[in-house]
């Protein structure tokens, strides 16, 4: 379905089971397909190619010596730190092995020694947006410093610099994108040190501390100080952005869920997921993370297997009455642009969101 203000029917069409019990079956349909199965050849060919990839990069970024040319090397490291970022991702929703154990390890590896980015940080975050996306006080990825997105936020009293940068967040929400890959870093960096539990700690501390020190320490033994810091702006700043611009079209703009309000599984993930059409160029650049809906439906699907599954889930969607969210790239972008800058400047209705208008729909959920 097309659009940023999808219909949501209150009851299934006739004949069709209450979607309590609808995930159920659409699960034995995919499980029946072989969906689930894992691609152990897919992903050990990505597993090795990952480090080949940016050890080339860097002996490339070493040969090549002190010039204003590696900002050029600074746009491909940022591409391939995003790529190994995503592969990560799908180890840490357990898409790569059966075992927890195995798949914890490669996440730790990729996101925390090649990326720079805390997996326990992440998986914390991550697990609560995917249990509640969208959800007001649950989803931690509506609660953002900056950029509000949902109306509540915008109401909140903020600083004059908050209040204005809000205040002109449709206009500047891709330039702040630039920044995201700092503050990933950081983030990375605070979860280290903070209190409460997190496993493998020392783990997570050495491989940031030899991904981040060593890091720093080629750059500026390769690069003069006035061309590394350059570089690295480049790099953290492109890193950020396309990170950004991969995650930004999954939820931004689509129904913000009242705290009181409760949700069976089926309409809870696919209600609040936006798809993004495309060729398969789109699932590489994407990481896969143009199917939304069936990640957040089936999180441990493979990502070479979203593709197929998306028909299937589509039409089941229909058939149960559930609005299924689909649009093309650039669409995508105007939806998240148009919401976000209707929130920053202060309209209370900026999505007649039908979860709180359709009253009825409490027969529908449970």
């Amino acid at each position: 379905m097309d659009g940023i203000r999808p219909t949501i029917r209150t009851r299934p069409p006739d004949g069709a089971p209450r979607t309590s019990s609808a995930f159920t079956e659409l699960a034995q349909q995919v499980r029946g397909r072989g969906l689930l199965h894992r691609r152990y050849g897919y992903y050990w060919t990505k597993l090795i190619a990952a480090p080949l990839v940016l050890g080339v990069c860097l002996l490339a970024f070493v040969w090549i010596g002190d010039t204003w040319w590696q900002l050029f090397t600074a746009a491909v490291l940022a591409i391939v730190f995003t790529q190994i970022a995503f592969l990560g991702h799908d180890a840490a929703h357990r898409q790569i092995f059966v075992s927890g154990r195995w798949n914890d390890w490669i996440s730790l590896i990729l996101g925390d020694l090649l990326v720079g980015m805390s997996y326990g940080w992440w998986q914390h975050k991550h697990t609560r947006h995917h249990a509640n996306p969208n959800k007001l006080g649950s989803d931690p990825d509506i609660e953002l410093p900056v950029i509000a997105v949902s109306p509540e936020a915008a109401a909140r009293h903020n600083g004059p610099v908050i209040t204005w940068l809000r205040g002109h967040q449709g206009v500047l929400f891709f330039p702040i994108l630039l920044l995201e890959g700092l503050s990933l870093h950081a983030s990375s960096v605070r979860r280290m040190f903070a209190r409460g539990r997190l496993e493998r700690r020392w783990a997570e501390i050495a491989f940031l501390s030899i991904r981040m020190i060593g890091y720093l320490v080629l750059v500026f033994l390769v690069l003069s100080p006035g061309i590394a810091f350059v570089f690295l702006a480049v790099q953290l700043g492109l890193f950020g952005f396309y990170m950004g611009i991969a995650f930004a079209p999954n939820h931004k703009g689509m129904p913000v869920v009242p705290r009181e309000l409760t949700l069976d599984f089926l309409r809870r993930q696919v209600l609040m997921s936006r798809n993004v059409r495309g060729s398969r160029f789109l699932d590489i650049a994407m990481g896969g993370l143009n199917y939304q809906v069936e990640h957040h439906l089936f999180p441990s699907m493979p990502r070479p297997h979203l593709r197929r599954a998306a028909p299937l889930i589509a039409e089941y969607c229909r058939a149960h009455g559930v609005p299924y969210t689909q649009v093309g790239l650039f669409a995508s972008y105007a939806i998240v642009v148009r919401y976000i800058n209707r929130v920053g400047l202060g309209e209370r209705d900026v999505f007649a969101c039908p979860l709180v208008e359709q009253r009825s729909l409490g027969a529908a959920v449970g």
